[in-house]
């Protein structure tokens, strides 16, 4: 049922991994920077899903303490946050925080192009400076996740396009 998103999320993690060996001189993306993760996200459903897959393959006292700092998380930061910075669900982590700091071409409020990228990545030239194709087109992966989520909510039984606070997902680990 996870097949479609671990083949998307694999494809998001080669892109990611294709910008950092042209451009490893713009990014300052490494373990440990949380500069994106200080906001409270929202997953879809197969995102939620590939979550728990992951933390089946915990111990349940990971999951307890997943769950735990998830219930302590303060709304400005991500649930999955750890105090060093780094992400308790790294291997699972949704689509969005696999393509934070990658220039981003995405639409403005006017519907026109933009390419952007996290403040601290790109900053000699702009994250349009970026090889054409080393620039994620956002309209793109929101729509493949869409209709990956579309599939795994008709299986599931369940409403497409639902999304799922993360720290709710987190806090419920524990009981899994």
């Amino acid at each position: 049922m996870l097949a479609r998103y671990q083949e998307l999320t694999a494809k998001i993690d080669a892109f990611f991994s294709r910008v950092a060996s042209r451009h490893a001189a713009d990014l300052r993306c490494a373990s440990g920077c949380d500069r994106c993760c200080h906001q409270r996200l929202t997953v879809t459903s197969v995102e939620a899903a590939a979550i728990r897959a992951h933390a089946a393959t915990l111990t349940s006292g990971e999951r307890a303490a997943i769950a735990a700092a998830a219930t302590a998380a303060d709304a400005g930061r991500c649930a999955a946050l750890d105090d060093a910075g780094r992400c308790r669900i790294y291997a699972a982590r949704p689509i969005v925080c696999r393509s934070h700091g990658l220039p981003i071409r995405m639409r403005d409020a006017r519907s026109l192009p933009v390419v952007t990228a996290c403040e601290l990545n790109f900053t000699a030239h702009g994250p349009d400076a970026a090889d054409p194709d080393c620039i994620l087109d956002q309209e793109l992966v929101s729509t493949m996740l869409a209709l990956v989520d579309r599939d795994h909510a008709d299986q599931a039984g369940s409403s497409p396009g639902d999304r799922v606070d993360l720290a709710t997902v987190l806090t419920t680990l524990a009981d899994d």
